[in-house]
């Protein structure tokens, strides 16, 4: 599935991700493939990317969970994000 992640400044990323860890504001949302359309706000915290790698133009915007999984995050004050036919798009701050 394909995530994009934008800012007011600059694209955060733009790729192929396994999954995506979202800080929603009833609590923490997984998005996987084949996930059902979705529109929700985002509160503050780290959304985390699940993907194998990240291109290096966006490498210097994640901090990486751990070394043994291919978790990467990317904090966030608040934003939206929507997902349809495995594409999402979220807005950040």
């Amino acid at each position: 599935m394909n995530i994009k992640i934008l800012t007011p400044e600059f694209v955060v990323f733009d790729g192929e991700v396994n999954s995506v860890l979202l800080p929603g504001k009833n609590g923490d949302f997984h998005i996987m493939k084949d996930h059902a359309a979705i529109v929700a706000s985002l509160i503050g915290g780290k959304v985390r990317v699940f993907t194998n790698q990240i291109d290096e133009q966006y490498e210097k915007h994640f901090t990486k969970e751990n070394e043994k999984d291919s978790v990467f995050s990317f904090t966030v004050k608040s934003g939206v994000i929507e997902f349809n036919n495995n594409k999402g798009i979220i807005l950040a701050e």
